[in-house]
């Protein structure tokens, strides 16, 4: 195993690094404006470890429907998600919206599929891996659990930290030196910490994961796999989260479909 080392700050522009094989290509489609990779699972590992070996730094995200509505409202977190170098459709609202607006993106890849993909990617290639969120339990019984599966953690720390604890954070994760990061803090706050801290944090790729750690360390479940193929994972979050989530969901869809239909109008008309 050749070891990747964070000295190239030169990073290529986003979306350009070949993966291995034609399977993989490099360029996303559009929907509603935004960045997907129409690229299944496997894809995007194998994207994801070109990336990795390419040295970075490189930050991953994920696409669902409440995001999609946040970036058109918010010009930044738009333009964070169009400088990603692999953007994956996280619900199934946005695998559907592609094929109607005619730019099909295969399949869904939810972003903690991906993360335990790249966990066992991690463990064949020996990347070194830094675990960076939620609470110190969760982290905790996280990092345990991917030790167990054979990754090498190099470090882990909670996600509670203030603006003037963030420099140290950031110094103690380019000190372990890891090939792969796990960021498991809400959206926006994330995207907009790896857009910052990217080059600073050493890494050749960052990955968003939201509250993957929760369903790993089995703080929150997760929905069962028919609710997952019909599109009704938010249901099963809202349930569980009713104060947090019935507004995200229930407003937030209605303003998706919305956003979709006008999308799917423009097309037409050009």
């Amino acid at each position: 195993m050749t070891r990747r080392r964070h000295a190239a700050e030169a990073t290529a522009p986003p979306h350009e690094i070949p993966a291995p094989g034609a399977a993989c290509p490099g360029r996303p489609v559009t929907v509603c404006g935004l960045p997907v990779h129409p690229l299944t699972l496997a894809e995007s590992v194998a994207f994801a470890e070109a990336l990795i070996e390419d040295g970075g730094p490189h930050q991953h995200v994920v696409l669902n429907a409440a995001k999609v509505v946040q970036a058109h409202r918010d010009a930044e977190l738009a333009r964070i998600i169009r400088s990603c170098s692999l953007v994956n459709a996280d619900g199934q609202s946005v695998v559907w919206a592609s094929r109607i607006l005619r730019r099909p993106v295969p399949e869904r890849v939810a972003g903690i599929d991906f993360m335990q993909a790249m966990w066992h990617s991690a463990a064949r290639h020996g990347y070194r891996v830094y675990l960076l969120g939620a609470e110190r339990q969760v982290v905790e019984e996280t990092a345990r659990i991917a030790v167990a599966q054979g990754v090498e953690v190099v470090g882990y720390r909670d996600g509670y930290w203030d603006e003037t604890q963030e420099q140290e954070v950031v110094a103690g994760v380019r000190a372990a030196g890891p090939d792969l990061l796990f960021l498991a803090v809400p959206s926006p706050r994330k995207e907009y910490f790896l857009a910052q801290r990217l080059k600073a944090l050493g890494c050749p790729l960052v990955v968003g994961v939201g509250g993957s750690f929760d369903v790993v360390a089995g703080v929150r479940s997760r929905a069962p796999r028919w609710m997952r193929r019909s599109g009704l994972e938010w249901f099963h979050r809202m349930v569980q989260e009713p104060r947090r989530m019935f507004l995200r969901y229930t407003v937030g869809n209605l303003r998706f479909v919305a956003l979709v239909l006008v999308h799917w109008a423009r097309g037409l008309l050009r």
